[in-house]
């Protein structure tokens, strides 16, 4: 028997989708009948070069040169020389930025907030001017095609007019958010060589200014190659620039440019590298990760217009820093015309209700937010459909760990009933996402709605055939995009090969452990490197997270494999609720919900209490590094962590000698 739907769009609704129209573009364009959803994403992935030269003509992407040839090999990658020689629309030149500011009039372009209760705006015409004078500024310090300039920022709109005045140049762009340690900087801005490195003088989180000043001094002195640092006064009490050489106030990039100065939109091939982000960096140096120009470009174009439904009447709000891949994303929606809705700070501070009062108050039409937030709402007991009018809301996007079912029960309870609520699933790998949200489609508790248009998305066994309904590696069939152009200082190529093509030869092997459903959607169940093995029975992490976090005493948990007499057992760290600790009563009650919802090898063989649980500087759990802490292992960059000490919870633990 299938699952019934939690939600479905209306008739009214599927007719006025963006992707309707596209579906309805390509059958006059290609003489061909695509009668709904599977239809469409079928002729896709069987047409991938008309399919993404199609996408840059509904989308209207302008080429300062177009292209020669769509794709230089259209057969399936049969091994990753293939794949890495692969050349997207060669020949032709284009500027993400000037996409970005295409739309000139005085319609809010960033709406942006602090913790401070600060409030600002900027019309996309205002927008245009900043960032002409930027760039002017930028370019009077050297910066050249090619050339990096990076941000130590928060989510605001100086650090998005800085990466615009970047790109227009055709130079790269490159941030992290300001809590990342000064080992965290360096070890990822120093690895590029940055020409310019912009940075604040601190910031707010959950009540607390932090003061970015003593970090800055040590960061400065580890990039030899800058040559120029602005420093942005984010915080009310203003910073002494002069005692921070070759320092320039970000107010004095602001001046007027001379007269006859105007934004050139530098051109850029394709592939030219735009955005250089990083891997989480808890297993040693962050790799850099090269996206091109166009690939970025029509990747999010495609999710924004098609699978998200973005028009230049949306406000379009993502919950993230700039440390994140889902900033770039957000960040791309001025390519649609809409407005952005920055937020910096904490989610809960100083209410759980303030995304929800901002929301309410700007009128936001897409909220994007993480799992981990909307089970945090839940236990907070957040009910915003009480609470606040949300008449614009048409989509909650969701990412970075996948979403339980309870959490859409609780989007359709206590949220609101009519809303497309789109899990997705990709990463900074890519720079978007193999499975997302469609605004045609019905959701299913627990699954992303689709596979992306164009991503050939299967779920592999351990034999390397595709399966449905069960679980499997997530690999993709056929090159696309928005893949990235390389490693930062890989000439050969070897590393990148290591990352997406040592497991299935040929195929992108993307390190996601899931499956594709009957309904046709997608289940993730947690990364592939850390799913349990134990018995060897493949578990994937997210099984046994749904479970615990119904349990109300639980805020959160993280699940690891121990080896123990010549196999895995399966060991549970929990941080309760203040005043809560782990009794007998406790375990009994969370083994009894993992083994009544789960299955029996699912049943954690410890459950042990922890203070705190480390997390990456986006909020993801590292399963890898507490793995290598209790078996006594060296955690090589902890400095990648929003809260290293929380490692120590879990060294040492006498429990796990113990039957």
């Amino acid at each position: 028997m299938k699952d019934s739907p939690i939600w479905q769009p209306s008739a009214e609704r599927i007719q006025q989708a963006r992707i309707t129209q596209f579906r309805q573009y390509l059958e006059q364009q290609q003489q061909c009948s695509l009668s709904d959803y599977p239809a469409l994403y079928q002729w896709s992935i069987e047409n991938i070069a008309t399919f993404w030269k199609s996408i840059t003509e509904f989308c209207q992407v302008k080429f300062h040169r177009p292209p020669q040839q769509t794709l230089t090999n259209e057969q399936p990658m049969q091994d990753a020389q293939f794949f890495t020689n692969i050349r997207w629309f060669q020949g032709s030149t284009l500027n993400y930025a000037e996409h970005l500011l295409s739309r000139r009039d005085n319609h809010p372009a960033i709406i942006s907030y602090d913790e401070s209760g600060r409030r600002q705006q900027l019309s996309y015409a205002e927008l245009f001017e900043q960032v002409t004078a930027v760039s002017y500024q930028l370019k009077a310090m050297g910066v050249a095609k090619g050339d990096r300039v990076v941000g130590m920022l928060p989510n605001c709109s100086e650090a998005i007019i800085a990466m615009l005045a970047t790109a227009s140049l055709g130079a790269v762009w490159s941030s992290c958010s300001p809590d990342f340690g000064t080992h965290g900087v360096v070890d990822r801005f120093g690895q590029i060589e940055p020409k310019v490195f912009i940075a604040c003088s601190g910031y707010y989180y959950n009540g607390k200014v932090i003061d970015c000043r003593p970090k800055l001094k040590q960061i400065q002195q580890q990039l030899p190659n800058v040559h120029h640092t602005v420093i942005l006064q984010f915080l009310e009490q203003p910073l002494d620039i002069s005692e921070h050489a070759k320092s320039t106030d970000w107010a004095e990039l602001l001046a007027t440019p001379p007269a006859d100065y105007q934004l050139c939109f530098e051109s850029c091939a394709f592939d030219d590298p735009l955005f250089i982000l990083y891997s989480s960096g808890t297993t040693g140096k962050p790799k850099c990760i090269v996206h091109g120009v166009g690939g970025t470009l029509l990747q999010h174009l495609k999710e924004h217009q098609l699978h998200t439904d973005i028009t230049d009447q949306d406000v379009l709000f993502y919950f993230t820093t700039c440390g994140w891949m889902m900033w770039n994303w957000l960040v791309s929606g001025l390519a649609s015309g809409a407005t952005l809705v920055l937020y910096d700070g904490s989610p809960f501070h100083p209410e759980p209700t303030v995304l929800w009062d901002m929301a309410e108050k700007e009128h936001i039409s897409v909220f994007g937010t993480s799992a981990k937030y909307i089970a945090a709402l839940e236990k907070a007991e957040v009910k915003p459909a009480q609470s606040h009018q949300l008449p614009a809301l048409k989509a909650i996007l969701s990412t970075g760990s996948p979403l339980s079912h309870e959490s859409f029960d609780y989007v359709y309870r206590d949220i609101k009933q009519d809303v497309c609520l789109s899990s997705i699933s990709g990463g900074t790998d890519i720079i978007s996402c193999f499975a997302l949200g469609n605004p045609t489609l019905p959701v299913y508790r627990g699954q992303l709605q689709c596979r992306g248009l164009g991503m050939a998305v299967e779920f592999y066994n351990e034999a390397g055939e595709a399966i449905t309904g069960e679980k499997g590696e997530l690999v993709c069939k056929q090159p696309f995009p928005s893949m990235p152009i390389g490693f930062w200082q890989d000439p050969d190529g070897s590393k990148y090969h290591k990352a997406y093509f040592s497991n299935f030869p040929g195929i992108w092997c993307h390190g996601d452990y899931g499956e594709l459903t009957e309904q046709g959607g997608v289940i993730i169940h947690g990364r592939a490197d850390a799913v349990l093995n134990p018995g060897g029975v493949r578990i994937g992490t997210a099984e046994i997270y749904r479970q615990v976090e119904q349990v109300p005493e639980v805020l959160e948990s993280i699940a690891v494999g121990q080896q123990w007499q010549d196999d895995v057992r399966v060991v549970l760290f929990v941080k309760l609720k203040p005043d809560v600790h782990l009794t007998e009563q406790l375990t009994t009650t969370i083994k009894k919900t993992i083994r009544e919802h789960t299955t029996p090898r699912h049943v954690p063989a410890k459950v042990l209490e922890v203070a705190d649980i480390p997390r990456t500087i986006s909020g993801k759990i590292v399963e890898l590094a507490v793995r290598k802490v209790i078996h006594n292992e060296t955690v090589d960059n902890t400095d990648a962590l929003a809260n290293p000490e929380a490692l120590e919870y879990f060294r040492g633990r006498k429990e796990l000698l113990e039957e």
